[in-house]
């Protein structure tokens, strides 16, 4: 499996464990999805580093400022399916990059576990949004092994 480096604007495949599943003491996710790696930070000199991931769904939100849709353009790009979808920004998993959540994306070649970088205004936007929200503790985290 390739293993890309954990940068921010990445679209991987992860087994993402909402918030809601981890308060009902589940410890995996139900479903691979994708998602945006939102900040990759090291923690110490031997270089292991803790990602943030937000989930990509395609389930509407209930309010609509505490999502982003992905555009089209952006989702054919990343090779994801055509139906609507949304990053959500009031929840994150954090883990310790690789992890054993990642997943393969379905029909690659190369097994990457890495649909491709959001542009880096879009992913901005989604960024900016995310943080305020976190510093509002507006967003959950759910932190993973």
């Amino acid at each position: 499996m390739a293993l890309p480096q954990p940068v921010p604007g990445l679209v991987i495949r992860y087994s993402y464990l909402w918030h809601a599943e981890y308060l009902e003491g589940r410890e995996e996710g139900k479903k691979d999805r994708p998602c945006a790696i939102v900040a990759a930070i090291r923690r110490d000199e031997a270089g292991s580093t803790r990602v943030l991931v937000l989930p990509i769904t395609h389930r509407p939100p209930e309010q609509a400022a505490l999502a982003i849709e992905i555009p089209a353009k952006v989702k054919r790009h990343l090779r994801l399916d055509e139906a609507p979808s949304w990053a959500i920004l009031t929840e994150w998993n954090e883990f310790a990059w690789p992890g054993p959540d990642l997943r393969r994306v379905p029909d690659t070649g190369d097994f990457s576990v890495a649909h491709g970088m959001l542009p880096p205004s879009f992913f901005a936007s989604i960024r900016d949004r995310f943080l305020a929200l976190a510093k509002s503790g507006q967003a959950s985290p759910v932190r993973r092994t």
